[in-house]
């Protein structure tokens, strides 16, 4: 379907800008959301006045919005993890702990919908872009690290903006060793043969 956008959506266009998107979406969430309408003959003749006001409204936005964006352009979020011998973490790091994070270390609130990164699960380096606006989106950087081991900040970009620990990640109780639960029979034979041992002293006497 053709639809013509109202309002700026980020990664698909600007308010006065006509479209063609999947039918699906434009009715599912476009429309509803108040985000586009249909893009026909008589919604066209709009097209100027939605850009020239989207204009004012973007640029007022970008102004009270671009002070977050410099706090938080170049920041280093460190998390400690446990994680397995191939550097699998026992768990994830979670959009949420990230604006957790932000929220925590720089006073700012970020919704975790405006995080967009890659699902972390693996120890190391992770880039991350907070959608502050259509204009505005600062990169932090995440980095992983397993949980006891010191993180060397000096390797780290922007190391003086480095801000740790924030949370740990809960790995799943893990199950016994294959060697504890071979010791558990064993010692519950010793057990058992304790009492026999008495007895054979017994009839010795």
């Amino acid at each position: 379907m053709k639809v013509l956008l109202i309002k700026d959506v980020y990664k698909l266009g600007r308010a006065g800008d006509i479209k063609r998107v999947a039918d699906g979406y434009g009715r599912n969430f476009l429309l509803p959301k108040g985000l586009a309408v249909l893009a026909t003959a008589e919604a066209l003749k709009k097209v100027e006045a939605i850009r020239s006001e989207a204009a004012v409204q973007r640029q007022a936005l970008n102004s009270e919005m671009s002070g977050v964006a410099e706090i938080l352009a170049g920041k280093v979020f460190a998390f400690a993890s446990k994680a397995g011998e191939t550097g699998k973490l026992y768990g994830s790091i979670t959009t949420q702990m990230i604006a957790d994070a932000i929220q925590a270390k720089l006073d700012i609130k970020v919704d975790r919908h405006q995080i967009e990164v890659s699902p972390i699960r693996m120890l190391g380096e992770h880039k991350a872009h907070i959608r502050l606006t259509v204009d505005l989106v600062p990169e932090i950087t995440v980095i992983v690290h397993r949980e006891g081991e010191v993180l060397a900040v000096e390797k780290t970009p922007q190391a003086a903006t480095v801000v740790e620990p924030i949370a740990e990640v809960v790995p799943p109780e893990e199950p016994a060793t294959e060697a504890a639960q071979a010791e558990e029979p064993a010692a519950e034979a010793a057990q058992a043969e304790e009492p026999a041992a008495e007895a054979s002293e017994a009839t010795n006497e």
